[in-house]
């Protein structure tokens, strides 16, 4: 067992670059046990077993912190999501095209609950930069699903109008079942939470 005096000695003679990757895990814990408030640079250094001096090597700041933990956790999520995206949308139903890709996205929420949690949850009660960087990640995702999942929609009206708004309700119910995965653990497998949103949007918005 590596005592904590034994970890801060260690963490001096590392150079701030090789020190990051390991404050930001701790990071990551704190964040996901206390939240945005409980996430002090205080609390990260005692996660890590260093002094808070050394974490200010390496972030100037808390908010410099969380943005470098999202720009670390978003590559997760990003991933799949691009991995999610059917590379072709006329190929197969839309409803098919939303069961494969929220089951694949909603496994790896499940998987990586932790970087659920920073990158969709970090814009309660955060700073507007930190706040205005989670929010461009759900951008993303909005504009991933309006310009492939929800493109090959019939009998959509006005797609230019309509299918942003079909995105924003699509990007809810994700975000929802995630929630659901990560916070308030459901009892439902990500596929069976697809399923229930691919219903929906074969059944209903089709009509819209």
């Amino acid at each position: 067992m590596v005592e904590p005096s034994d970890k801060r000695r260690r963490a001096a003679h590392l150079g701030p670059e090789r020190r990051r990757p390991m404050l930001l895990d701790a990071a990551l814990k704190v964040f996901s046990d206390k939240g945005f408030a409980g996430t002090t640079m205080q609390s990260v250094a005692e996660a890590a077993g260093v002094t808070k001096p050394v974490v200010y090597d390496s972030f100037a700041n808390r908010d410099e912190l969380l943005l470098a933990l999202l720009a670390r956790e978003e590559q997760h999520l990003v991933i799949s999501i691009v991995a999610a995206l059917p590379a072709d949308p006329t190929v197969g139903t839309p409803e098919e095209h939303v069961l494969d890709g929220l089951t694949a996205f909603l496994t790896t929420a499940a998987e990586n609950p932790q970087s659920w949690r920073i990158v969709f949850g970090a814009q309660y009660g955060a700073a507007p930069v930190v706040a205005d960087r989670v929010r461009a990640a759900r951008a993303f995702l909005v504009e991933g699903l309006r310009l492939t999942l929800l493109k090959s929609l019939p009998g959509v009206t006005d797609p230019d109008a309509n299918l942003a708004v079909l995105a924003e309700l699509l990007a809810s119910m994700t975000e929802a079942s995630a929630r659901m995965l990560v916070v308030d653990g459901t009892d439902r497998t990500p596929a069976e939470l697809a399923k229930v949103v691919s219903q929906v949007v074969g059944g209903g918005f089709g009509n819209v």
